[in-house]
This record gives structure tokens, sequence and C-alpha cells, in this order.
């Protein structure tokens, strides 16, 4: 068999949208170093609305921003302010601490927008866990495109299909979007020590099995099956090498030590109190609202 498990994602409700959330799931801690994926969207705004994610902290982690419609404004502590738009990649490298938002931009929310991506989540190395944070932005034509059998491959981090992504990630990973058109075919090779596949749009056949939208399918570490798609799909394959030992996950928080989830817990709720005014969880510059803690 190609698929070790395949996985159905949560429906998660933020209030602007729901999500699919297909990692964490009670049988799939993580892919490699992935250890969260959410699909937002398709959602259409009507001019006026969008999506409004207030300010919010992490530690231990890089965040990974994909999208495949719409546009989301970027604010972070760090002083970056970027637009993501379809095809480009935001990589915030979270470490020790850092607080972002994620909001619909002036101009977009007057016009009114559809918005559709990807959001997940890469467990830094424990020696990195409490690096210092960072944000960088790829825009979609930096990224190698490999085209061939009517599928069109970007590699987003990693090497795969003979192109390196040019994505500094700090753990070793692979992570690709497929594009297929009717009667696309590619090959999957065994890139990495784990992986899997998302169905973000359509159907695709592997190994007499079929794959609809939301399926994450974990494949065999060695199974190396062919996609093929009779209408066209879009297919995420991610993954690398397995984790180098257990992840807590609470809230936006992962690590390694529980104890560093207890004290991030704690100063969160500290710089919400004194109003953002020290600490390492500030603010970004013009943001005044925050997402409080939950309390368990």
């Amino acid at each position: 068999m190609a698929f070790t498990q395949i996985i159905r994602p949560d429906a998660r409700d933020l209030g602007d949208m729901v999500v699919q959330r297909a990692i964490p799931q009670p049988n799939l801690r993580s892919v490699g170093p992935f250890v969260f994926w959410d699909q937002f969207g398709p959602v259409e705004f009507p001019p006026g609305e969008g999506m409004d994610v207030r300010p919010h902290p992490h530690i231990g982690l890089e965040t990974v921003t994909f999208l495949f419609d719409g546009e989301i404004m970027h604010r972070d502590n760090t002083g970056a302010v970027r637009a993501i738009r379809p095809g480009d990649v935001n990589w915030m490298t979270a470490g020790r601490g850092i607080v972002h938002s994620e909001r619909t931009g002036d101009e977009t929310r007057a016009a009114g927008h559809r918005l559709h991506g990807i959001q997940s989540w890469v467990a830094l190395p424990k020696e990195l866990e409490k690096t210092a944070p960072r944000f960088v932005h790829h825009p979609g034509d930096s990224l190698p495109k490999v085209e061939a059998d009517g599928v069109k491959a970007t590699v987003i981090a990693g090497e795969a299909y003979g192109a390196q992504s040019p994505v500094e990630a700090v753990a070793p990973i692979v992570y690709v979007a497929l594009e297929f058109s009717a009667g696309g075919r590619i090959g999957c090779p065994a890139m990495a020590e784990e992986r899997a596949l998302y169905v973000a749009e359509g159907e695709v056949e592997a190994s007499g099995q079929t794959l609809r939208q939301g399926d994450l399918a974990v494949l065999d570490s060695d199974a190396e099956p062919e996609l093929t798609s009779s209408k066209g799909a879009r297919v995420m394959l991610f993954g690398g090498a397995k984790l180098d030992g257990p992840r807590r996950v609470f809230w936006n928080y992962v690590a390694s030590d529980p104890a560093d989830i207890q004290d991030a817990k704690r100063d969160w709720d500290e710089a919400a109190a004194n109003g953002f005014k020290s600490g390492r969880f500030t603010l970004p510059e013009g943001e005044t609202e925050f997402i409080p803690a939950p309390k368990s």
C-alpha cells in the first residue's frame, strides 16, 4: 500500500471563516517537522468585509503561509509589514517569541475578494527553539517551477523534481504545490523520510485509491506512487526528516519542554496586563487589539 493512513480534517469555525485542520490529530501529530496544517477557504468576502486575525504570539516554530487566491496583510513585532499574494511564501520564524497579525488590507477589503490558502507550522529543531525571531517574504516568481505531463510543481521549500527552493528552512524539509490540469500525472519520489499529500481542490488517484478534497494521505516511507487527476486538482506534497523528539502544542506555542509553554503563557498574560509595554511579547506597530490566551 502506498499510504499508511488517510486523515479527514476537522472543521474549525474561526469567526471570519471555517478552516479545515488536518494536523494535529489524535493519531497524527506530525509529518516530518510539520506539526500543524490548516486549509482556509475558499471563502468569498463581500466589499467591506475580510479576515481579521488579531495579534497573537508564537514560540518554537516557523509559520508558512501559501495562498491560492486573495491577499493577506502580515504585521509582526520585528517590524515586518508585508502583503502576501497567490504564489508567494511568507516564512515567519517565531523562535523565542514573536507576535503577528493577519488581516485583509484596506483596498482589498473595500473591493471584496476570494480567499483560499494553506497555513502550516514547522517545529524548530530543539537547539533552535529559542533562536531570534525573523520574517522572510519570498515572491512567487522567485520559487522554481517544473512543468510536465499536465502538472505544474512549485517547489516551496527544499529540493524536489530537480529544483531547489531559495527558502532557507532550518530543518530538512520538502514542500511542493502541485497543480494538475485535466489528465495530468506526476510521480511522487521518496524524497524525504516522512511525506504526506494533502488535496486542497479536486481529486487525484494513486495506487488504486481516490483522494478527495480535504484528504491528507501519509505515504509509506519507500512508496513512489504516480498521481493522476482526470479533472484537475491542487495537491500539496510535504514532509521532511522525522522530528528530533516529541513536541507539545498549546494554542500557538510549540515546544519540546513543557516548561517553555508555561513560561510563554505567563509572559503573554503579563504583557496583556501591562499594555504590552515590556517583555518579549509586544504588539506590532499600529496594532492595539490582541487575542487573549485560552485558559486550557
